[in-house]
C-alpha cells in the first residue's frame, strides 16, 4: 500500500509539472499568469502530492522517502513523449535508470 502511494505521489507531482509547463508555454504577459487554468491544475497538483508525501513520512524514513522522489523523473519522461512529443533518447534513459539503481540501493 506504501508503494502504491509512493508511485501516486510521484505521478501527481510529474503531472503538476506538465501542467505547470504547458500552462507557461500559452503566458505571454504578467495578466495571463492570473488566468491560465493550467497553472492553477499544475498548482493544485503539486501541493497534492506534497500532501501524499507528507503523509507517506508517517510510514518510511525521509532518508529513504526523499531519494524515491526520483521516480517522479520516470514519470516525467513518459509523460514529455506522450503528451508533448519529446523523442526518449538513449542518453536520457540511461540516466533514468542511473537514478532508479540509486534509489533501490537506497530502499534497501
Amino acid at each position: 500500500m506504501i508503494w502504491l502511494g509512493l508511485l501516486t505521489m510521484t505521478l501527481i507531482g510529474a503531472l503538476g509539472a506538465f501542467f505547470l509547463k504547458s500552462g507557461m508555454d500559452r503566458v505571454t504577459g504578467l495578466c495571463d499568469l492570473f488566468r491560465t487554468p493550467q497553472l492553477y491544475l499544475g498548482g493544485c497538483l503539486y501541493v497534492s502530492g506534497a500532501f501524499l508525501n507528507i503523509l507517506l513520512l508517517r510510514y518510511l524514513d525521509y532518508s529513504a522517502l526523499y531519494p524515491m522522489t526520483a521516480v517522479t523523473y520516470v514519470w516525467s519522461m513518459i509523460l514529455s513523449a506522450v503528451l508533448l512529443g519529446e523523442r526518449i533518447t538513449q542518453r536520457k534513459i540511461l540516466g533514468v535508470a542511473a537514478i532508479l539503481a540509486g534509489v533501490l540501493i537506497l530502499s534497501q
